[in-house]
């Protein structure tokens, strides 16, 4: 197993989430689930036997406490997901868009990820190892003003910055970092969205190889990237787009 003997904490478990946390404990990890919802992290957790916490992640006090709850229990954190994405506003044209709904997300994902990913860190440093992933990326994808996404894709592009500045700084402690790269997941698109099929087919044609990726192809990709085969990757994103942005 790629993960086996490994404590993974992640935060939220939503579609993307859950799918990882799966992901990971089939492949040896344990996991400890964290998120504002009880009922969604104990829907996950059980079938894998996953451990939950409720925990606001852009709470810091929260944070750092449950942090050093899991690597007093666990005896360590090898493994941070951070794929939090909320307080989003789509489908409203920025001129029509207000400053706090823009920005919201912005100030969701940085807060959020800069937290988690600092709480871990603090662990990982003493022991010279650790994986710190993000998820989002940025890109050229000009279907993004399409879909009329708000702010959520400049809270992508400035958590790439802080990725870029923490593998810097965290790669003297073998800690490396990484993003998660999609261009869109159709299974993970809300079904209270209208044109959620209009906007999953939209996906698909804008890959080069005619699909986007499925959750189960997350949960793959993020196995390696946490494993010791992706252990001379760091400070980059990985690209499972599927063609629709190249590198």
């Amino acid at each position: 197993m790629l993960l086996s003997g490994k404590n993974a904490i992640i935060y939220g478990a939503g579609s993307i989430g859950g799918a990882i946390a799966r992901a990971y404990a089939a492949e040896g990890a344990r996991v400890f689930l964290a998120g504002r919802t009880r009922a969604t992290l104990a829907a996950v957790a059980g079938p894998i036997g996953a451990e939950i916490a409720e925990v606001d992640a852009l709470d810091e006090r929260a944070v750092d406490e449950h942090a050093d709850a899991v690597a007093a229990t666990a005896g360590g954190i090898d493994i941070s997901v951070n794929v939090i994405a909320d307080h989003d506003v789509q489908g409203t044209p920025m001129t029509d868009m207000a400053p706090d709904d823009y920005l919201s997300p912005v100030v969701t994902n940085v807060r959020s990820k800069f937290l988690t990913a600092r709480a871990a860190a603090r662990h990982m440093k003493p022991r010279g190892s650790g994986v710190i992933l993000t998820f989002g990326g940025s890109g050229d994808r000009t279907a993004s003003g399409r879909f009329r996404l708000g702010g959520l894709q400049t809270a992508f592009e400035a958590v790439e910055a802080m990725r870029r500045q923490l593998a810097t700084e965290l790669g003297p402690y073998g800690i490396r970092v990484i993003t998660l790269r999609t261009g869109g997941i159709p299974e993970a698109v809300p079904a209270r969205y209208k044109g959620r099929a209009e906007i999953a087919a939209r996906l698909a044609a804008d890959t080069a190889l005619g699909r986007a990726a499925t959750l189960a192809d997350v949960g793959r990709v993020a196995v390696f990237a946490a494993s010791d085969h992706a252990r001379s990757i760091t400070g980059a994103a990985l690209n499972m787009t599927c063609g629709a942005v190249l590198d």
